[in-house]
């Protein structure tokens, strides 16, 4: 009884945090007028997450366009 309390009371107040409310400055950074598009905002890690996509997006529409005409072509007789 008293072991499954400790472990409760250390499980509890070991999983809450105290973590400050950010919104604010994320409304800031996020409404700031710079020119960039609100993807891009948020700085290096945005950028890379954003050409990692796009690249993967080129990639699998040629990859898909080529298998594709691939298979469209007429099977060669052997």
């Amino acid at each position: 009884q008293a072991l499954r309390q400790i472990s409760q009371r250390t499980i509890s107040t070991a999983s809450r945090r105290q973590f400050g409310n950010r919104v604010s400055e994320h409304q800031k950074l996020f409404q700031e007028d710079n020119g960039l598009p609100v993807h891009l905002k948020g700085g290096a890690k945005d950028a890379l997450l954003y050409r990692t996509t796009a690249g993967l997006t080129v990639f699998g529409t040629a990859y898909a366009l080529y298998y594709l005409l691939i298979s469209s072509m007429p099977k060669k007789p052997n």
